[in-house]
């Protein structure tokens, strides 16, 4: 059996969950595991200077239990049965995995808004630093823009994932 892991990151408000949703309604057999799932309590959040709870940081996650909960899954994977290029049927499992902290252990307005001045002056900074620390890795880390359609993400990504598991000859179909 053939495990594919997809890692969907990105600001935060920047459409993560909903890209996920999508390629879950296409690919219904796979299973999504959100960071949003894994926050600590409020009373455990440290507030900066401004007040702001900071959400934005590793030290906002247990990220403890989000790795037992991906162990778990690689463990016992949810399962679907593909045709193969050969014409033999394989058994293969895809866990997208969701959040904006994935890959380090302008404005957009949104309902509700948050406190003025969050966005500027923590989400987008914090963002920015941790894209830095991502970028030095050796991952293959494709970069979207943010500012496309839903449906056109959703469309690149779908495309971009059959691709991969063709190529990995996971998965024999057309789209």
């Amino acid at each position: 059996m053939k495990t594919f892991v997809v890692g969907i990151s990105g600001v935060t408000n920047g459409r993560k969950t909903t890209l996920a949703k999508n390629l879950k309604k296409h690919l219904p057999s796979c299973s999504i595991i959100s960071q949003d799932d894994f926050f600590k309590p409020e009373s455990e959040i440290e507030i900066d200077t401004n007040g702001f709870l900071q959400y934005d940081v590793l030290e906002a996650l247990n990220m403890e239990k989000m790795m037992s909960t991906i162990s778990r899954w690689i463990e016992s994977p949810r399962r679907l049965l593909v045709s193969t290029d050969s014409g033999s049927a394989e058994d293969i499992s895809i866990l997208i995995i969701e959040g904006f902290l994935l890959f380090n252990y302008n404005t957009r307005a949104y309902e509700p808004p948050d406190t003025p001045g969050y966005f500027d002056g923590h989400v987008w900074p914090m963002y920015l630093r941790l894209r830095q620390e991502v970028e030095k890795s050796t991952w293959e880390i494709v970069y979207l823009d943010g500012t496309k359609y839903e449906e056109d993400l959703f469309k690149e990504v779908y495309e971009d994932l059959i691709q991969e598991l063709a190529k990995q000859k996971c998965l024999h179909m057309t789209t």
